[in-house]
């Protein structure tokens, strides 16, 4: 049986071939609606609206605290449990200092899951494996001429007294700074970077090229102070412009909050990992002051080169956990400041109390 074809309306096949090209509609004078370019959606954004939204006072705080600085001053707040994140300068890169010890550690306790190493495995350190600054190891090597730390000892020596030699055996240990940027990067921690040895960076750091003798004495001090000014201003304003070792205050509550909830590493290391944060010496008046009784923090500070008033890397990242187990990573990065230690302590007491203050509110609000 034929079928034969009727015609299509004049109106449907108008409309068809507007829907199609909307040509004709220039002919017929048919308005069309223009159609916009898809708007990307900014995460950043929308992360700090939500933020705003359930934590209107602790933003406003954090606002408050960062504008009011005289310096660079990076914060970042992550509610652990509610899973937003309020911040100021929050995604822009700091210097990390004896923060990014963390990720050395993160790196070895990687290894010792995989079995690669193990946490009793001893490694012998001897003067030339030395570093600069802060090695309270140092005493024991020299005394004995060479000593024997297990990687534990070690961890412990490099989170919990934020030893340098300690982090530098251990960083060598794991196989150096690209195989730590390969545990950070396998984890998609954005924002983070791994550092190089302490002793590499603060020499260069200062405009100097390392020698043995720095582990030792105030010869670091000495050779750096007979260095022309102009020539150290060159050298700290490369690594504030480019530092070797940056991370965002965001990208930190972010890997501290995986690190919390077990994402980073197996359950043994985890818990090795923040109760080494939660026994460190270093720091106390700087968030762990702005804590009330029943309150914990595991925590790693950072602390930078000094040139006449200007103070570098000077920070405090951690995991503050109120009485009731409600958690919240915090990072307080300061990039650069001309105030005084108390001013930069100050700043850090008051992003505690800030957080504090608006868990106590939230707590107090009828369920």
């Amino acid at each position: 049986m034929r079928r034969t074809l009727r015609p299509m309306p004049l109106a449907r096949l108008l409309t068809r071939v507007a829907v199609a090209g909307g040509l004709l509609s220039l002919v017929l004078l048919i308005p069309v609606a223009k159609t916009e370019p898809e708007q990307k959606v900014d995460g950043r954004v929308v992360r700090q609206a939500a933020a705003t939204l359930a934590a209107p006072d602790l933003t406003a705080r954090i606002t408050e605290l960062g504008e009011g600085f005289d310096g660079r001053v990076g914060i970042a707040v992550r509610d652990l449990k509610e899973g937003w994140t309020t911040n100021f300068d929050g995604d822009a890169p700091y210097p990390q200092q004896s923060v990014s010890k963390l990720w050395v550690a993160l790196a070895v306790l990687d290894a010792v899951d995989r079995g690669r190493l193990a946490l009793q495995d001893t490694v012998t350190i001897r003067p030339d494996d030395l570093s600069v600054f802060h090695q309270p190891i140092r005493a024991r090597v020299v005394g004995a001429g060479a000593y024997a730390a297990t990687i534990r000892q070690l961890l412990s020596g490099a989170i919990s007294q934020s030893d340098n030699t300690a982090n530098d055996v251990l960083l060598n240990a794991v196989g150096g700074r690209a195989v730590v940027q390969a545990a950070v990067n396998a984890r998609q921690l954005a924002g983070i970077t791994a550092s190089p040895s302490e002793r590499d960076m603060q020499t260069e750091t200062a405009g100097l090229e390392w020698r043995r003798e720095y582990s030792f004495a105030h010869s670091f001090w000495d050779d750096r102070d007979k260095l022309p000014l102009e020539f150290r201003r060159v050298s700290l304003d490369e690594y504030l412009a480019h530092p070797p070792d940056a991370a965002s205050p965001n990208g930190m509550v972010n890997a501290l909050d995986r690190l919390h909830a077990g994402r980073l590493l197996g359950p043994q290391s985890t818990q090795l990992l923040l109760q080494l944060m939660v026994e460190a010496e270093t720091g106390p008046s700087r968030l762990k002051a702005g804590l009330p009784p029943g309150w914990t923090l595991a925590h790693k500070t950072g602390t930078g080169q000094v040139l006449g008033p200007v103070a570098t890397g000077f920070n405090d990242v951690g995991v503050i956990t109120a009485p009731d187990g409600h958690a919240y990573a915090v990072a307080v990065m300061i990039a650069q400041t001309r105030t005084s230690i108390e001013t930069r302590e100050q700043v850090m007491v008051e992003v505690a109390r800030a957080i504090v203050a608006h868990h106590d509110r939230e707590a107090a609000r009828p369920a």
